[in-house]
């Protein structure tokens, strides 16, 4: 039998494996980059430095997808920034223009965001 006084078993190493819910957050992640840049592309954000804004941080989320899924820190740090970002967006437009969509989306993206600020994703980042 097991002693309760006994140390705890040192952790393995889980340095570099993934978890599925890191590759959801990514496919959802970038189906929301898609859509984005193709509505900047097309005029929805009107012209000049929304467009561009839009597509720059479109960008950086996108270069911050590739990064998580290969498990780096600086991917996480930026995904986690862009699901923030996209909540806190979606509580503001759900606050301006009571559509229920952005608060279920929101809700959603938030959830995003506290999953990827676990201690056990944190712990498998190179």
């Amino acid at each position: 039998m097991s002693d309760p006084t006994s140390e705890p078993q040192p952790r393995p190493n889980l340095r570099g494996q993934m978890l599925p819910g890191i590759a959801g957050i990514c496919l959802y992640m970038i189906f929301m980059v898609m859509i984005n840049v193709y509505a900047a592309v097309k005029g929805a954000y009107g012209t000049g430095m929304p467009r561009y804004g839009v597509l720059a941080l479109c960008t950086l989320l996108a270069v911050g997808i590739f990064g998580l899924l290969r498990l780096y820190k600086w991917g996480w740090a930026l995904v986690a920034a862009g699901a923030l970002l996209e909540a806190s967006g979606d509580f503001i437009y759900f606050s301006r223009l009571h559509v229920g969509f952005f608060l279920v989306r929101a809700c959603l993206v938030l959830v995003f965001f506290l999953y990827l600020v676990r201690t056990e994703v944190r712990e498998r980042l190179r």
